[in-house]
């Protein structure tokens, strides 16, 4: 044999990693090198000139710190209030059965696919000072003068958490689906009772889910806007919004580099120190072993924390001892327990508020009068014919549908070999291709968007449909990857073995068997990222110029002017489309786990 064949015939050390190339060619072109270029461009001054001018300047100035303690401040109320009222729904869900747990968590999606830009629209109706709740709050007497519910700090908050708290939810849940039902079952026959039970086994292992749903929710929250910017006041003045300003109105890319890269500073320090303790394995629902290795600090907390747990297990006992000594059982049937009954009732109340935007959308856009109220004044359908009978709206909406099925289908094409790759491989890199491709969630998207608009806008793609593509495809392919892995750690791997052994080629068996099999996974990846380009504003509002405007960017237009019942329509027809989309998507699954 000559050394040319040994050499074609060695396996080569790279191919392991063969389906995940392509991905990390497209992140490091579309996604690092633009972020680099970002902070490289920081550094000069307007000349182009080596400068440290604009850092200078925001340390100097004492607004732009200010601005980073309201972001801060946000941001870190927002992570508490949605992973408070998250975990109840999360933990219901994980404890139901899986018939119940599919129908509520259509409820939880229903708004985590939904737009952005609709569920805000839907707190301006509610919260104004002629809306519902301050209708209601006068109908019961609670109050003369209406309550100031928007545009400040209140508004921002019911906005910020209505917005990401599904998020938290979803994270959670990841995790709790993965705890063990039967150490419960282990705690009760040592004597344990449900309080007890939760705080000393099932809470401690739970926390993983929710240091990673604290961690996503509150770096999506540093790089927010839409929320602020509709439903808070100049007190709520976030970083984002002021480097909207400086790109787009002030044409000053260097000082926006600067701050975007302070943001960006501030979101990897919280990633550093989030890994540090966890790991970002848990990002994709998986637990983390301790190294065994703790600082004093560390031994502190974990002391400190145990103690906690202890005496809230020793309190939910006694509370559950009082309660059954009032309502000892009836004959050989046990009472229902109370903290059961506690939980649905926190968690369809947290479910509701989650819902109750969509419930005002709808009726809004059929109102017949010229402005927004609810109740709405009348029955007509004239909104819906000024939607449709506008060609700035219809194009916004068909450019919107084109490119997000673009985005589905290149995410799709990139991230599932990468996510059969990062399951089925033992690559040595693996665990820095993961942190690569989850790279685009961990950054805000404020920064992404910046650094991308100013790499697009020498290479002639701002006010393309290519350029949006491109860039949404960047922040839906972390999702398509996830999802994937999540649906392949439970797929058997020897049904392929099988049909290898009897004859069938790589591609056959692909595609008859493992492909069907995992029809479900690939087509809830495709929605995720789908909806997250349907949806996407933040690098629509920089990369479409004003030239190809996307839905979302016509509607933040409109509603930044006047807030008005053509908004309306619009935000139920995107709402329709989402649970048309959702509901025929849960239909697909079901069938093919029938099949």
């Amino acid at each position: 044999m000559s050394g040319a064949e040994r050499v074609l015939r060695r396996p080569s050390r790279w191919r392991p990693y063969a389906g995940v190339v392509p991905l990390a060619l497209f992140l490091l072109l579309l996604f690092v090198y633009p972020i680099v270029d970002l902070l490289w461009l920081s550094f000069f001054d307007k000349a182009g000139e080596p400068s440290t001018e604009h850092y200078g300047a925001v340390v100097a100035n004492p607004v732009w710190f200010r601005v980073m303690l309201i972001t801060f401040e946000i941001a870190g109320w927002t992570t508490i209030f949605s992973v408070l009222a998250g975990y109840p729904v999360a933990y219901l869900l994980a404890t139901s059965s899986e018939s119940t747990r599919s129908r509520l968590l259509l409820w939880v999606m229903l708004p985590f696919w939904t737009s952005f830009l609709v569920r805000t629209f839907a707190w301006i109706v509610l919260l104004s000072q002629k809306g519902p709740l301050n209708r209601l709050v006068a109908a019961l007497g609670l109050s003369d003068a209406p309550l100031s519910l928007i545009y400040n700090f209140t508004g921002t908050m019911i906005g910020m958490v209505h917005a990401l708290m599904p998020l938290a939810v979803l994270t959670m849940l990841s995790v709790m689906t993965n705890i063990d039902p039967r150490l419960r079952g282990a705690a009760a026959t040592l004597g344990a009772r449900g309080g007890e039970t939760f705080w000393r086994v099932y809470f401690p292992l739970s926390l993983p889910g929710v240091a990673a749903a604290a961690l996503m929710v509150f770096i999506t929250a540093l790089g927010f806007f839409i929320t602020p910017a509709l439903l808070g006041g100049r007190r709520e003045t976030m970083i984002s919004q002021v480097i909207i300003i400086q790109v787009q109105d002030l044409l000053n890319w260097s000082f926006a580099g600067a701050l975007s890269v302070v943001l960006l500073a501030s979101a990897l320090l919280i990633f550093i120190l989030y890994d540090r303790l966890l790991g970002i394995s848990t990002l994709s629902g998986e637990a983390r072993a301790g190294t065994g290795r703790k600082t004093l600090l560390g031994r502190i907390g974990d002391a400190i924390g145990a103690a906690a747990v202890a005496v809230l297990g020793r309190i939910c006992d006694i509370v559950q001892r009082a309660w059954e000594a009032l309502r000892p059982p009836r004959g050989d049937r046990a009472r229902r327990p109370m903290a059961r009954g506690v939980l649905w009732l926190a968690g369809l109340a947290i479910i509701g508020f989650l819902v109750l935007p969509a419930l005002v959308v709808i009726p809004v856009s059929l109102t017949g009068g010229n402005f927004v109220t609810f109740p709405p004044e009348g029955f007509s359908l004239r909104w819906y014919q000024e939607y449709l009978g506008s060609n700035v709206w219809v194009e916004a909406t068909l450019r919107s549908f084109a490119v997000a099925a673009l985005t589905g289908v290149l995410a799709m094409l990139l991230g599932v070999p990468a996510a059969f790759m990062l399951v089925r491989s033992r690559a040595r890199a693996k665990t820095a291709l993961i942190a690569l491709i989850l790279s685009p969630l961990i950054i805000p998207r404020i920064v992404v968007a910046v650094a991308v608009y100013v790499v697009y806008a020498r290479i002639g793609l701002v006010g393309t449909s290519v350029g949006l593509v491109l860039g949404h495809t960047v922040l839906a392919v972390p999702y398509v990857v996830i999802t994937m892995m999540a649906v392949l750690k439970t797929y058997d791997e020897r049904l392929d073995q099988a049909a290898a052994s009897l004859g069938a080629s790589p591609w056959k068996t692909l595609t008859k068997v493992t492909f069907p099999l995992l029809r479900g996974g690939m087509i809830a990846s495709f929605l995720f990222a789908f909806i997250t380009s349907f949806d996407e504003l933040t690098i629509s509002l920089f990369v479409s110029g004003g030239l190809v405007s996307t839905l979302p960017r016509q509607m933040w237009n409109d509603m930044l002017l006047q807030v008005n019942p053509t908004l309306a329509a619009v935000s139920t027809t995107m709402l329709v489309i989402i649970t048309a989309i959702i509901l025929g998507a849960e239909y697909l699954r079901r069938r093919a786990v029938k099949a």
